[in-house]
């Protein structure tokens, strides 16, 4: 039996209940082209494949690579690779171009690269459908924040501009071989079709956004003072902090800035 790997962040799914309300909120159909990060030793793989006409598997850990190669299950295809460094917009296109309807991307994600995995995956986001990911529930609350509130964070802003984001489930400590530490959460991610923040504006918002939360207990007045010129920030803005700003705002202040570069 594979050992999970601390390096790789691996724990396992083994919850009957948790992995069947997981595979129905993704709702694998013979007409979707489904990308897995982290398969493990199978636990959403293989009730995801009996769905699928084909399965396509992601995974970092060779020893686990070499278990899915020995499997040989029809339609199952395996790439060994870190996720950090995959090309999912080439992924997605390879797909759309033999046919597929629905581009989708799920996983139990390892939590030690979970943050920047996400922001690697928004530069597919024009391709793909929907994500379907497990996280750590902290995580998932940063994501799903709304302004104002504690959990409110570069996160939530940069994710929100770019997906409607919907907590689905929550996942326990003993559901997991080993238990991790901390909670998990199901994440729902879908693109939004009504996107049109240039390439400009994005790394715009990209900037501001960093500059604003750099220090969150500082009002925006000292963390945003390099922008004021440009930005024109209303009276009560200036004595507000990053967290209290909405997601539409910060696009409004990166569309100025990306106009006046």
């Amino acid at each position: 039996m594979h050992q999970a790997r601390k390096r790789f962040g691996q724990n396992f799914l083994h919850d009957e209940g948790i992995i069947h309300a997981i595979v129905s909120l993704i709702g694998p159909s013979s007409d979707a082209a489904i990308l897995e990060i982290g398969p493990g030793l199978g636990a959403l793989t293989k009730p995801l494949l009996t769905n699928l006409e084909s399965l396509d598997l992601l995974e970092i850990d060779r020893d686990l690579v070499a278990y899915w190669r020995k499997q040989q299950l029809p339609g199952l295809t395996i790439t060994e690779g870190d996720a950090l460094n995959f090309d999912f917009l080439a992924w997605t296109r390879a797909k759309k171009s033999s046919g597929s309807k629905q581009i989708k991307v799920v996983g139990n994600l390892p939590y030690n690269i979970s943050s920047p995995l996400l922001f690697h995956l928004v530069g597919a986001a024009t391709e793909i459908n929907e994500q379907v990911f497990m996280l750590q529930a902290e995580v998932v609350e940063r994501m799903v924040a709304d302004a104002g509130s504690s959990e409110y964070s570069r996160l939530s802003v940069m994710l929100q501009a770019r997906y409607h984001l919907e907590k689905l489930l929550d996942v326990p400590p003993e559901a997991f071989d080993p238990q991790p530490k901390v909670n998990s959460a199901v994440v729902r991610m879908i693109p939004r079709s009504n996107f049109n923040t240039s390439p400009e504006e994005w790394r715009a918002l990209e900037k501001v956004v960093a500059a604003a939360f750099a220090q969150r207990r500082k009002m925006l007045r000292t963390n945003l003072q390099d922008y004021l010129g440009r930005l024109q920030l209303q009276e009560d803005e200036l004595t507000q902090r990053a967290q209290d700003i909405s997601v539409a705002r910060y696009l409004e202040w990166a569309s100025v800035l990306a106009a006046s570069s």
